[in-house]
Parts: structure tokens; sequence; C-alpha cells
């Protein structure tokens, strides 16, 4: 008996977290997806930091250093670019989490739906029975009875205004 009802309140349990563990374990997915790019992303732009560093250590008259400013707007052409394709893959990686918790969101939605449903048809008898009970008692008491008074107003307003 008692093996039974701790396995039933084990089961109750699971299907109770099921779906937080399952929210939780895509939000971490997530994060360490988008935390893996940006530290790719992270990677890129120092490097190219760098090359432009070293490039500046070897400036050493008027010609290398107008080679290192063409370069330079070349860098940043190609840095702006990056940086487009960067935040693409982002929205990208956004839509894709998006649609993964909707996803997720229907079939815990279902999932409860489902739970509801069935706890609805067990309890539905013993409901009908409690039902016609109460249909009975109803039908007892005199015609006479009236709706009852609405509730009195608590408010400090209402206090004020009553003293």
């Amino acid at each position: 008996m008692q093996d039974k009802t701790f396995d039933a309140f084990n089961e109750q349990t699971r299907q109770l977290f099921e779906p937080m563990r399952r929210l939780n374990s895509l939000m971490l997915q997530n994060m360490e997806r988008v935390s893996e790019y940006q530290m790719e992303s992270l990677k890129r732009y120092s490097q190219m930091g760098t090359e432009r560093l070293r490039d500046a250590t070897e400036i050493t008259d008027a010609e290398s250093l107008r080679d290192f400013g063409t370069r330079q707007a070349e860098m940043l052409n190609e840095l702006s670019q990056q940086m487009l394709e960067d935040a693409r893959t982002l929205g990208e990686m956004s839509l894709q989490f998006k649609s993964e918790l909707e996803k997720l969101y229907a079939e815990s939605g279902q999932a409860l739906a489902e739970q509801v449903g069935q706890s609805a048809s067990e309890s539905k008898p013993a409901a009908t029975a409690k039902a016609a009970g109460s249909a009975a008692d109803a039908s007892a008491g005199t015609a006479s009875e009236s709706k009852p008074a609405p509730a009195k107003s608590t408010s400090q307003a209402a206090r004020k205004r009553s003293s």
C-alpha cells in the first residue's frame, strides 16, 4: 500500500517537474550555443586587432604609413561585414530558440490538457452524483429565497464615509 502511494507520488512529482526540466535544458543549450559563438567572434575580433597592431609597429616611413592606412580601411570594411554576419547568425539562433521554446510550450500545454481531461473523466461519476444531490437539496428549499446581499465595502474611503 505504501509502495503504491509512494510510487504514485514520485510519478506525479516527475510529471510536475518535467516541463521545467525540459525548459531549463533548452535554456542551457541555447546559452551554450550563443556563448560558444560569441567566444569565437571575440577570438576573430581580437585576432584582427592584434594584426592591426603588428602592422602599426611596422610603420617606418610615409609610404608604409600610406599602406597601413589603406589596409586599415580594408580591415574596417572586413570588420563591418563580419559584424553584420555575426548579427545575422545570432538572429537566426534567436529564431531557432524561439521556435524550440514555442514547441516546448505547445507540448507542455497539450500534456497538461490531457492530464486535466483524464482527471476530469475520472472524477465525473463522483461529480455527477454530487450534483444530483445538490439539485435535490435546492429543489427542497422555498421559492421565497432571494439572492444573497452584495458584500459590504471595507475600503478606508467607505469607512470614513460611514463615520
